[in-house]
């Protein structure tokens, strides 16, 4: 067997890694332990380095079968492409470092088939806890596990029947802080655009929001429901916003937002001069495009770090109470696609 750094030529022990940044293997064992944060910043580093030099890592299956931990939580994402999971799940890591615990990821592709084959995969891995951020509405597979004692928490969605904790955008505080804003810049007419909004609890959400919010400040104001890639559909809207005068389109997603761009940028130039643009979610080329594409950015970091804190909490009896929501606040970025109305 070739050699590792250090001159190890088997799989490298704890032992070895406390030999090698000379500590002791209690200390390296609590670095990828729950006691973590006993060890100070020096130490920590000190047994990185030595994890790093000499290819470490920890044995899940040995260490669960005789502690009956894993220390392993997953992320079930229905579509690992879409920028706000990426940013979310990346945060969850983090969380999950920082705490001792590995992060597995699974994608379902927002497929309910891969999403139970993905579930009962995970099954086999002893996961300790589990995130979901997933566009099925079928709690089966999840009610099961969750009568099994795993803790669940579900980002952004709910799911009906599901007893989990919830974290997500405060969607009506961030809808009406959309809606002011427009208002504000002088917009008259406000269209907003979402995907199919039938049993996605932020879509309903959102939607249901801004309907009653322009009702209740008198703003004249009509919701499309669009297919992602249906690209004449986006045409066609793009088309009659721009006939009726002082209109800003505001889109319930980042999906929603490219499409719509895409669809003024076959209109012309002037379709940016002469329509508003509001998007939820604020990505990497948003301040790229046109006079710079206006976002409410979601909250995706701490959105990612709290999920891990309930389900740490859960897992260590520390967070008690019956589950429940936890909306956090957007934060409005105001760009040139909202300047004031002509």
């Amino acid at each position: 067997m070739p050699k590792r750094p250090g001159g190890i030529s088997r799989r490298p022990t704890i032992r070895d890694v406390a030999a090698d940044a000379n500590v002791s293997k209690t200390s390296v064992s609590r670095y990828f332990g729950a006691e973590r944060e006993r060890l100070s910043p020096a130490l920590k580093e000190r047994i990185e380095a030595s994890v790093e030099r000499l290819g470490f890592s920890p044995d899940r299956i040995a260490a669960s079968l005789r502690g009956g931990r894993t220390r392993l939580i997953a992320a079930l994402v229905a579509d690992l492409r879409n920028p706000y999971s990426v940013a979310v799940i990346r945060a969850a890591e983090l969380a999950c470092m920082d705490a001792g615990y590995s992060l597995m990821i699974c994608n379902t592709d927002n497929d309910p088939a891969v999403e139970r084959r993905q579930l009962a995969a995970l099954d086999g891995y002893s996961v300790e806890g589990l995130i979901v951020n997933t566009a099925s509405a079928d709690a089966g597979a999840l009610s099961e596990l969750c009568d099994q004692g795993l803790p669940i928490v579900l980002v952004d969605r709910r799911i009906p029947g599901l007893a989990c904790d919830v974290i997500g955008l405060d969607d009506q505080s961030a809808v009406t802080d959309c809606v002011d804003h427009l208002v504000a810049a002088g917009f008259t007419h406000l269209s907003l655009v979402s995907e199919p909004v039938a049993g996605i609890s932020p879509r309903e959400s959102r939607v249901a929001s801004f309907r009653e919010v322009c009702r209740e400040r008198g703003i004249d104001h009509d919701w499309y429901e669009r297919v992602a890639d249906d690209g004449a559909s986006f045409d066609r809207l793009v088309a009659d916003a721009l006939e009726r005068p002082g209109t800003a389109i505001l889109t319930a997603n980042g999906v929603m937002t490219l499409a719509v761009c895409q669809a003024m940028n076959r209109a012309g130039a002037h379709a940016f001069e002469a329509l508003g643009l509001l998007g939820i979610d604020e990505l990497d080329w948003c301040p790229l495009v046109g006079p710079g594409i206006s976002t409410m950015a979601q909250p995706v970091d701490a959105i990612g770090r709290h999920a891990v804190r309930a389900l740490l909490g859960r897992l260590s009896g520390t967070l008690t109470e019956p589950a429940g929501e936890q909306r956090l606040a957007g934060r409005l970025i105001a760009r040139g696609s909202t300047q004031r109305a002509s």
